[in-house]
């Protein structure tokens, strides 16, 4: 995803003269075609992602369309007060991007972990927060970024995850695209983890369960019309991220499920646990460790559905 991210950055910046591009230290190699086109709208900020978040806010008040870019801890959990009073506060343009979300990071271990970003940032008034699956829905959600007038989060993995689309997809803010359509349950898929929804619904497919499945490519604003047709016609529906159960997309379903009223379906809410994970391993090893595999999410949504029936 963050090669996708680079190509793509490039591309938007040829168009558009206001983009300004702000590096934590990381991308030196991997921008080089972008600062060889554009090289005086780059910056490497070094290890100073509050110096580098205030920079992007100043850029956006003087009429620029500035992105941050680094480990997504980095780019978010550290500099919380500079994204709150610095871009949230003034409503300007800065776009977050954060590489290497959720467990992505897993062999460096806690500190690199962003299984809490969602959850605090989805407080900040103005925010919008952007998940795309995979590398073909990167640019579409860098484009839909830049028509946004305000702040916006997005949430990347790092390489090497499944490809999911054929073709760049439709990438509107405020709605969720169906990737795969189903009459049983309905897997509600986060950023990356939405490749491992998949995979559960062909598992899910081999037990005589139809499941539905859907990209939730905006955490904020929420699709509210896809969650309420969902609610009203699945008995289950399952959120599956790699983010704490505590504050991601889960807790906004849940959130949104409170105000609406009743409905048919349940709630299953997957992600990690609400527990630092202080284990060094690989990304898999470590979904494997918090039940985030496709065998895992498929045997515990036939279990709901099951005691749904």
């Amino acid at each position: 995803m963050r090669n996708a991210f680079a190509a793509s950055i490039t591309d938007l910046a040829a168009k558009d003269e206001r983009l300004v591009l702000l590096s934590g230290d990381i991308g030196n190699r991997l921008f080089d075609k972008y600062r060889e086109r554009f090289p005086t709208r780059f910056y490497n900020c070094g290890v100073a992602e509050a110096n580098m978040t205030g920079m992007a806010a100043g850029l956006a008040l003087s009429g620029l369309r500035p992105f941050t870019y680094t480990i997504t801890p980095f780019a978010t959990t550290r500099v919380i007060e500079q994204i709150r009073v610095d871009i949230c506060y003034h409503n300007v343009p800065v776009v977050i991007v954060g590489t290497g979300s959720g467990l992505s990071y897993a062999s460096l271990g806690p500190t690199h972990h962003s299984c809490e970003d969602i959850g605090i940032l989805r407080c900040f008034p103005n925010l919008t927060i952007l998940c795309p699956a995979d590398a073909m829905e990167v640019g579409p959600a860098i484009e839909a970024a830049l028509s946004c007038p305000g702040p916006v989060y997005i949430r990347l993995g790092k390489k090497g995850e499944p490809v999911i689309h054929e073709k760049p997809p439709r990438f509107e803010i405020g709605r969720g695209l169906v990737m795969r359509d189903g009459t049983d349950v309905c897997l509600l898929g986060m950023g990356t983890m939405t490749a491992v929804a998949l995979e559960a619904a062909k598992l899910l497919a081999a037990q005589g369960i139809a499941a539905r499945v859907v990209s939730m490519q905006t955490v904020k604003p929420l699709d509210e019309r896809l969650l309420a047709e969902s609610f009203n016609r699945f008995p289950v529906v399952a959120v599956v991220e790699e983010h704490s159960v505590i504050g991601g997309l889960g807790s906004a379903v849940a959130e949104w499920l409170a105000r609406s009223g009743p409905r048919r379906g349940m709630l299953e809410a997957i992600g990690t646990p609400d527990a630092f994970i202080s284990e060094a391993g690989s990304q898999q090893w470590m979904r494997e460790r918090c039940g985030l595999t496709a065998p895992a999410v498929a045997e515990r949504i036939a279990a709901r559905y099951q005691a749904a029936r």
